[in-house]
């Protein structure tokens, strides 16, 4: 049974990894590459480091992985938030096709009410 949920996590998890993989390749500019690297790579990480908690059980390999899944979950969106904020502070421009951009109307001042 363990063995089974073992693999339908690594199934998804590896699923969730390559659409991130193809995010990082096919969306336009970095903010939306960064969206992709951070969700469905985070995810399918940790997908893939938990089904490696099902096959080999709570043993030094499954712990190990538990703080790795803590770790990735910690550093990945922390590090995403870090790169984004530094390109728009530093002038690279949203694609042409993105609808707002809300960090820089927060520090312009103006709130959107609707």
């Amino acid at each position: 049974m363990n063995e089974t949920i073992g693999l339908i996590l690594l199934i998804v998890g590896i699923s969730f990894d390559v659409v991130g993989c193809i995010g990082l390749v096919r969306l336009p500019d970095i903010y939306n590459r960064l969206q992709a690297a951070t969700k469905c790579v985070t995810l399918g990480t940790c997908m893939i480091l938990l089904s490696v908690v099902f096959y080999t059980g709570l043993n030094s390999i499954g712990v190990k992985a538990l703080l790795c899944i803590w770790f990735v979950l910690i550093t990945a969106p922390t590090g995403a938030h870090a790169i984004a904020r530094a390109a728009h502070r530093s002038g690279i421009r949203l694609w042409e096709g993105s609808v707002m951009d809300k960090y820089a109307d927060d520090k312009e001042g103006t709130e959107d009410t609707a």
